[in-house]
C-alpha cells in the first residue's frame, strides 16, 4: 500500500486525503495512483532483457488515462478486441507496439488491425489463421503472425484463470504446433514472425513459467530447423500480485532472470503482456457503510458498493484486503463482519467473517488491490450507475470517468413505435 497510506490518521491516495475525494465525487468510486502505476511499469521493464516489448494487457484496466500513463513510460499494448485496440491507439500507443491476442477475432477486427499496422497477431487456431490469410490477401497485405501454442502446463492458479492446460480453449495443441506452422508458411497472406504462449493469470510460482518457456525454446529450435524464421517470443502475462497483507510473491527481477535463462540464447525479441501486475496495486475502491446489521450468528456491514462494482469476490472467491479510511487506534477492538453490498444476490459479498475495526453507518472503507479486473468488469446490474474512476497524481486528482446519471443510462435505450401508442 505504498501510495495509499495513513497520514495523521486518515488514508491518503498519494498526497490527497481519501475523504476529500469522497466529498467531491460521492461513493463508491475507484481511485488510481499515478505513482503506483509508474513504479510497477519501471520495476517490470527494468527486469526484462534490453529491447523487450512490454505490451500492457489492456483487459486488466482499459481506462484511457491509465493506458496513457503507461504509454508515456514506453509501454506497448496487448489487446483482445477492436475496442481495446482503439483505446490503446487513442491513448497514444503506436500500432507498431500493439499485439492482438484473443480466441475470437472477427474479420472486420482483423481488417482494422491490418490497416493500423500493428506489431503482431497472436493467432489461436487454424480457422483463425485461414480467416486472417483471406483478409490479408483481400487487402494486398501480409499479416505478421505468432501462433499461440498451448504447452499443457498447469499454472497452479485459480481454475477460472488458467489458460495453458490442454483442456483450456486457448492456443494450438502442443502436438499440432509444427504442422500448423508448416501450413501457415504456405499461406501468402501470412508472415510467421514468432511463437506466443500464455499459461494463465495470477501465477504465484515461477516454476510453471519456467516449464512453459523451456518448452517454447525447444519448439523455436525445431521450427528454425524446419525453415521458419522465428524472430520473436511472446511470453504472455500472468505474473501475480499480493492480495493479502504480508503475502510475498516472486518479484519481477526473478521473473526476468528466469525468462532470460530459459530463452535468452535464442536471439529473439521478447514480448511480455503484464496486466494485473501493472495496475492491481495501483487501485482502491472507496465505499461507505450504509448499515450494520446483526443476526443471531452474524454481523453484516452493508456497503454502498456491490458486486456490480467489483465482481472478483463473487466470480473467483477472490480475497481483497479491506481497511477503514480512518486509521484505527492502537489496540482498537476488532469484530468479525460479513462485508456485503446492496445488490439483490446472495453472492453480493466482499468478505466473510472478516476481522475489522468497529464499523458504523457513514464510515468509509477502502477495498484494496482492485486496479485490475475491477472497474473494467463492472456492470449496471440492478440499474446501478457505474462507479466513477479517479486518477491521483501527487496533490492533484481528476475524474477520468464520471458516474453516469440514471437518466443518462435510460436515454441510451429506445422504445419501439408500437409501445408509444
Amino acid at each position: 500500500m505504498t501510495h495509499f497510506a495513513y497520514r495523521a490518521g486518515v488514508l491518503h491516495a498519494e498526497d490527497i486525503p481519501v475523504p476529500e475525494i469522497a466529498g467531491t465525487v460521492g461513493t463508491p468510486f475507484y481511485c488510481y495512483s499515478t505513482a503506483a502505476l509508474e513504479r510497477q511499469f519501471r520495476a517490470f521493464a527494468e527486469a526484462m532483457p534490453k529491447g523487450a516489448l512490454i505490451a500492457y494487457a489492456v483487459k486488466a484496466n482499459g481506462n484511457l488515462a491509465v493506458i496513457r500513463t503507461l504509454a508515456r513510460l514506453g509501454a506497448g499494448a496487448d489487446v483482445v478486441s477492436i475496442g481495446e485496440l482503439k483505446r490503446a491507439l487513442a491513448a497514444g500507443i503506436p500500432a507498431s507496439k500493439i499485439v492482438f491476442s484473443g480466441v475470437g477475432k472477427t474479420r472486420p477486427e482483423m481488417a482494422y488491425a491490418l490497416d493500423a499496422g500493428l506489431h503482431q497477431f497472436n493467432v489461436e487456431g487454424e480457422g483463425e489463421l485461414e480467416a486472417l490469410n483471406e483478409v490479408a490477401l483481400s487487402k494486398n497485405a501480409v499479416a505478421p503472425v505468432a501462433l499461440r501454442v498451448n504447452p499443457d502446463v498447469d499454472a497452479k492458479t485459480h481454475a477460472k484463470i488458467s489458460t495453458g492446460k490442454a483442456e483450456n480453449k486457448f492456443g494450438i495443441p502442443w502436438t499440432k504446433a509444427r504442422a500448423v506452422y508448416a501450413r501457415a508458411k504456405s499461406m501468402p497472406g501470412i508472415k510467421i514472425v514468432g511463437v506466443d504462449v500464455h499459461i494463465g493469470s495470477q501465477v504465484t510460482d515461477l516454476e510453471p513459467f519456467r516449464a512453459a518457456f523451456v518448452r517454447v525454446g525447444e519448439l523455436v529450435r525445431l521450427l528454425r530447423a524446419d525453415g521458419h524464421n522465428i524472430r520473436r517470443i511472446d511470453l504472455g502475462g500472468g505474473l501475480g500480485v499480493p492480495y493479502r497483507d504480508g503475502e510475498i510473491l516472486p518479484p519481477p527481477k526473478d521473473y526476468g532472470a528466469m525468462a532470460h535463462q530459459a530463452v535468452g540464447d535464442l536471439d529473439v525479441e521478447l514480448i511480455a503482456e503484464p496486466g494485473r501486475f501493472m495496475t492491481a496495486s495501483a487501485g482502491i475502491l472507496v465505499t461507505q457503510v450504509l448499515y450494520v446489521k446483526e443476526s443471531e450468528s452474524k454481523r453484516f456491514a452493508v456497503l454502498d458498493a456491490g458486486m456490480n462494482d467489483l465482481i472478483r469476490p463473487a466470480l473467483y472467491e477472490a480475497w481483497h484486503d479491506i481497511v477503514t479510511v480512518q486509521e484505527p487506534g492502537p489496540g482498537a477492538a476488532r469484530f468479525a463482519y460479513d462485508v456485503v453490498g446492496p445488490v439483490c444476490e446472495s453472492t453480493d459479498m466482499f468478505a466473510r467473517d472478516r476481522e475489522l475495526p468497529k464499523l458504523a453507518p457513514g464510515d468509509l472503507v477502502a477495498i484494496l488491490t482492485v486496479g485490475a479486473y475491477g472497474a473494467v468488469l463492472a456492470s449496471s446490474y440492478n440499474a446501478r450507475p457505474l462507479a466513477p474512476e479517479i486518477l491521483v497524481k501527487g496533490g492533484d486528482f481528476a475524474v477520468v470517468r464520471p458516474r453516469p446519471t440514471i437518466e443518462a443510462m435510460m436515454a441510451e435505450e429506445r422504445t419501439p413505435a408500437w409501445l408509444k401508442t
